[in-house]
């Protein structure tokens, strides 16, 4: 069975860039929340600071991105090492 990578590239995107998105949301109600996690993805994400409205955008455009991304690269690599599942003698 191989899989859609196009598919997947949009789940992965949508998951991890809700998962920024709500994290973010989060710490802007209650500043403790989450700040470990968002200071982690500021260090990798150039541009992204912690607090803000708009760095909570900016964060999980970078998130989307990054999510679709690593989808097509583990979808195409799965693809690679899955074995065909043609039947031997079929046409």
């Amino acid at each position: 069975m191989r899989l859609n990578l196009r598919a997947l590239a949009m789940a992965l995107g949508l998951i991890w860039g809700g998962a920024v998105f709500l994290v973010g949301l989060a710490n802007l109600l209650l500043p403790t929340y989450g700040s470990d996690f968002l200071s982690l993805i500021a260090s990798i994400y150039p541009g992204y600071r912690v607090g803000g409205f708009i760095n909570v955008i900016i964060g999980t455009a970078y998130a989307l991105l990054d999510g679709a991304a690593c989808g097509v690269i583990v979808g195409w690599l799965y693809n690679i090492a899955a074995p065909s599942s043609r039947v031997p003698g079929a046409p």
